[in-house]
């Protein structure tokens, strides 16, 4: 044992030397060993010439701090950082300011739960060449946070998303936040954040996505505190592709749906609606889920025991608090007649559903993403944070929810 402990030091030692080495192949000049002897006149190299904070062997180094390498006097050579974190290695970016005396990252914000090396070969004005070799841990943090995101990465969806991410705590450093999340689009548009309550964050532009728009979303969350003691742990990104134009009209006073695809009317199917004492929201929703089949209980989203159908067929989710759009196989004289929902819309279905009746046929033609809107009900406008119906609010008052103006 004592033996292998041995062979591993030396074996570090070694890695270490070849490092300097490497970084002094460049390098003109100087004599003895490494090209670190002295100057022309053999005098001796000065020890500690090169300066390095954080100091070396220093653990839990608060995020805080700067990282800098510096000289008194003469030139940096060679500055090589590197930042472990997760089991990788990885070069750390940074700068030589203009008179040569000091190297600094590019990006000031240390990284969390990372161990740094930092290897520098600097020239002093007598023309010594020193090396240096120093290392640091940072501070680990208890407590994390992450984004659940929609859409899907990778998916295809309808022109009416909404990129919307729900945190899995509350979000005090909102513009932190806000300034870690980048949302860009190929051919580019404004894309513009509002924040919904402490924690969620959705992202969309002035108007509905181009047809064959790719949507990039970059998570740089990462080590970003969101709360007093509370980081980041995600550094990711994923897209998405906008599919073709699709948005269907409910009018609840006429018991229709007239649905469009890329402007042309497909087809008018008819509906049911609310009913006069629990009417459907108006205004424009998304739809959020696609599900072959699911149950559907009163008592869920908020009524008694009113109903509770195990087996409703093609439900497309349209709110948070429970609206759908489905398919209704248990009163079939309603829709194009007559409002019995309790706030959802019906089109005629069969139990099991069937692609050859109207739930069917506009579930088969329908992606996540794609835009319902509800004209003429008795109820008031969905809120905007009710799902993914952010476009019923004005792209003034949207922008004004960001954190960062």
């Amino acid at each position: 044992m004592h033996v292998q402990g041995r062979a591993r030091r030396a074996a570090g030692a070694l890695a270490a030397v070849l490092t300097w080495v490497g970084l002094l192949a460049g390098c003109t000049g100087g004599s003895g060993p490494l090209g670190l002897g002295g100057g022309p006149d053999g005098t001796p190299a000065p020890r500690d010439a090169i300066r390095v904070t954080p100091d070396d062997g220093s653990t839990a180094v608060p995020q805080s701090r700067r990282l800098r390498v510096r000289v008194p006097d003469g030139r940096l050579e060679k500055v090589k950082v590197v930042v472990e974190q997760d089991a990788r290695a990885t070069p750390v970016a940074g700068h030589l300011s203009t008179d040569g005396l000091t190297w600094r990252p590019d990006d000031d914000r240390l990284a969390l739960a990372a161990r740094y090396t930092v290897d520098a070969v600097a020239l002093d004005s007598a023309g010594h060449r020193s090396a240096r070799h120093t290392w640091f841990t940072t501070y680990v943090p208890d407590k994390r946070f992450i984004a659940y995101a929609t859409p899907e990465d990778r998916s295809v969806v309808g022109t009416g998303m909404i990129v919307s991410l729900a945190f899995s705590t509350d979000i005090v450093n909102k513009a932190a936040v806000e300034r870690a999340v980048r949302v860009s689009a190929r051919p580019p548009v404004e894309i513009r954040p509002h924040w919904f309550g402490k924690n969620r964050l959705d992202f969309r532009p002035e108007r509905y996505w181009k047809p064959g728009t790719k949507v990039t979303v970059d998570l740089g969350l990462r080590d970003v505190e969101a709360a007093k003691g509370v980081f980041g742990l995600q550094a990711k990104s994923f897209s998405f592709t906008v599919g073709r134009s699709q948005t269907s009209v409910v009018d609840a006073a006429a018991h229709t749906m007239e649905v469009r695809r890329d402007g042309r009317l497909l087809a008018t199917v008819p509906i049911t609606a609310g009913a006069p004492d629990t009417p459907t929201y108006n205004g424009k929703m998304v739809v959020m889920d696609m599900l072959e089949e699911t149950r559907m209980n009163g008592q869920t989203v908020g009524f008694g025991g009113e109903y509770d159908i195990p087996d409703v067929p093609h439900a497309m989710r349209l709110t948070d608090s429970g609206t759908f759009l489905h398919g209704n196989y248990w009163d079939p004289t309603a829709p194009g007649v007559s409002n019995v929902s309790h706030g959802c819309v019906g089109l005629r279905d069969v139990q099991g559903g069937s692609s050859d009746t109207p739930a069917g046929w506009f579930f088969d033609r329908s992606l996540i993403g794609d835009v319902v809107e509800i004209v003429n009900s008795r109820d008031k406008t969905v809120d905007p944070g009710n799902g993914l119906s952010g476009w019923n609010m004005t792209w003034a008052a949207w922008k004004a929810g960001a954190a960062v103006k």
